[in-house]
C-alpha cells in the first residue's frame, strides 16, 4: 500500500483487527474503527485511530461512518464455535445481520473494497487435504454456517450490486494479544496461561487432532495484499494458513509441562491448508514458522 487511504476496520480493537490497524497507520493510512468491545479491548487500539463503540447490528448507527471510505476490513464478529452453539440466536444477529449491514453501509456509501474475514471451520470434516477453496462445505457448527452464509452474501454484492469483495479463510490464527478464550486463544494462548499458573496443560479428547496455525502477521499482510490486489474483487474465497499442520500434543511440547486429558468436543479431526491460491492472487504466503511465532510469544 502507497498512496495515503481512508479505511475502516471493525473489530478493530480485537487480536486480528488490532494489529491490522496498527499496520495501516504505520503504512500512513487514516483508520477509523468500530468495536463494540464485547470481545475487543480498548487498550489494543492505537491512539491515532478513530473509535467508535457501536454496534454493527444497528445499520442506522454506523453508515454514516463509512461514507469516504475507500475499502473496509470486516473483523467484528462473535468468534466462538461454542458460543454459537450455547446462543445460536445472539451468534447469528451478530455474524450474519451485522455482516449483512455492514455489507449495505459500504454499498450505499459507494466504497470500493469490501475484505472479510472468514474461516476454515466452513470445511468441517475434510477427506481431501490439503483444503482447497473448491472443496465442498461441510459446517459443523452454527459459528461456521454464519461465515459461509457470509461468504454467499459477499459474492452476490460483488454480482449484483458491483461491491468488490473477497473472503480470507483464516486457519488457526495466533500471535501477541491473543485472547484467553475463543476460537483465537485455541491452545496457545490456554496452554502459555496454564503453564504461567503451574497448571497442567488441558487438552480435548487424544491430543492428536491437528491443526494449521497461522502467525498473525502474515494474516494481516494477506489483509493489505488483498486490498490492493488487481486479481481479486468478485467474491474470491482464499485460504489464508501456513500449508504446514501441527498437532495439539506437539503444541503442547514447546510449550512445555505436564498434560491432562479431557474428554473431545465438537470439532474438525484435521485442518490443513492448501494456499496456492493465496500465493497466485495475492503474492502471498506465510512468512513466520511456528517455531519462530511461538518464540515470539512464550
Amino acid at each position: 500500500m502507497n498512496s495515503s487511504k481512508r479505511y475502516l476496520v471493525t473489530g478493530g480493537a480485537g487480536f486480528i483487527g488490532s494489529n491490522l490497524v496498527d499496520a495501516l497507520i504505520k503504512d500512513g493510512h487514516k483508520v477509523l474503527v468500530i468495536d463494540d468491545l464485547s470481545t475487543g479491548k480498548k487498550e489494543n487500539l492505537s491512539p491515532r485511530a478513530e473509535f467508535y463503540q457501536k454496534d454493527i447490528r444497528q445499520l442506522s448507527d454506523i453508515e454514516s461512518l463509512f461514507v469516504g471510505v475507500d475499502g473496509v476490513f470486516h473483523l467484528a464478529a462473535v468468534p466462538s464455535v461454542q458460543i454459537s452453539i450455547d446462543q445460536p440466536a445472539e451468534t447469528h444477529s451478530v455474524n450474519v445481520d451485522g455482516t449483512f449491514n455492514v455489507l449495505m453501509a459500504s454499498y450505499k456509501a459507494k466504497v470500493k473494497r469490501f475484505i472479510q474475514s472468514s474461516s476454515c471451520s466452513i470445511y468441517g470434516d475434510s477427506v481431501v487435504f490439503p483444503q482447497r477453496e473448491d472443496l465442498p462445505v461441510r459446517p459443523k457448527s452454527p459459528y461456521a454456517l454464519h461465515k459461509y452464509i457470509n461468504e454467499e452474501y459477499c459474492r452476490i454484492f460483488s454480482t449484483i450490486y458491483g461491491l468488490e469483495t473477497i473472503n480470507l479463510r483464516y486457519f488457526n490464527v495466533y500471535g501477541p494479544r491473543m485472547p484467553y478464550s475463543g476460537p483465537y486463544s485455541g491452545v496457545i494462548r490456554v496452554f502459555l496461561k496454564q503453564k504461567k499458573a503451574n497448571e497442567p496443560l488441558t487438552i480435548t479428547g487424544d491430543g492428536e487432532q491437528s491443526r494449521d496455525y497461522v502467525f498473525v502477521g502474515d494474516v494481516v499482510r494477506a489483509n493489505m495484499l488483498a486490498m490492493e490486489s488487481d486479481r481479486v474483487g468478485a467474491g474470491e474465497i482464499i485460504n489464508i494458513g501456513s500449508g504446514q499442520s501441527c498437532t495439539v500434543n506437539q503444541i503442547a511440547d514447546m510449550v512445555g509441562g505436564p498434560k491432562k486429558y479431557l474428554p473431545p468436543r465438537i470439532e474438525p479431526r484435521r485442518a490443513l491448508a492448501d494456499n496456492s491460491l493465496a500465493k497466485k492472487l495475492l503474492d502471498w504466503e506465510p512468512t513466520v514458522s511456528l517455531e519462530e511465532g511461538m518464540a515470539k510469544i512464550i
